[in-house]
Parts: C-alpha cells; sequence; structure tokens
C-alpha cells in the first residue's frame, strides 16, 4: 500500500507554515499595543503582558514536569507478574 504524503511531509510547506505562524503571532502583538484594555491590575495593561505570561507558564510547566518524572517514574517491568 502506497503512503499518501501529506501536507506538511514537504519540508518547504512546513517552513511556509511556521513564517506565516510567527508573522501572526507577531501581528496579534503589535496589534495588543493598540487594544484598550480593562484589566483590573495595572501589569495586566502592559502590552505583550498575556504574551510573556503564557509563554513563562508553558516553560515553567515543562521544567515541573521533567522533575515529576523523576519522582513518579516506575521501573519497565512494573506491571508484569
Amino acid at each position: 500500500m502506497k503512503h499518501r504524503q501529506g501536507w506538511f511531509d514537504r519540508p518547504e510547506n512546513l517552513r511556509l507554515f511556521l513564517r506565516l505562524f510567527f508573522a501572526g503571532l507577531g501581528v496579534l502583538l503589535i496589534a495588543d499595543l493598540f487594544v484598550h484594555k480593562h484589566g483590573e491590575f495595572y501589569w495586566e495593561n502592559v502590552p505583550g503582558f498575556f504574551a510573556a505570561y503564557g509563554y513563562v507558564s508553558c516553560v515553567l510547566l515543562v521544567l515541573v514536569a521533567k522533575v515529576l518524572r523523576r519522582l513518579i517514574r516506575r521501573d519497565e517491568n512494573y506491571y508484569d507478574d
């Protein structure tokens, strides 16, 4: 059976997607400068706050997961008799 090549299997399509994706993120970050926000705390009105908050949260989540993996890891044959 012949494997049908997907759109993301071609490197030039993946590069195009990543360029468009990051360009879209840049447009949203620039648009954030022009949107009036009604935050309850002063730092919520800082341009790019939510982008930075999301990035830092993601990095911390990965680091906590690495530590948790060491704490709750089981042996390879844990469920074997």
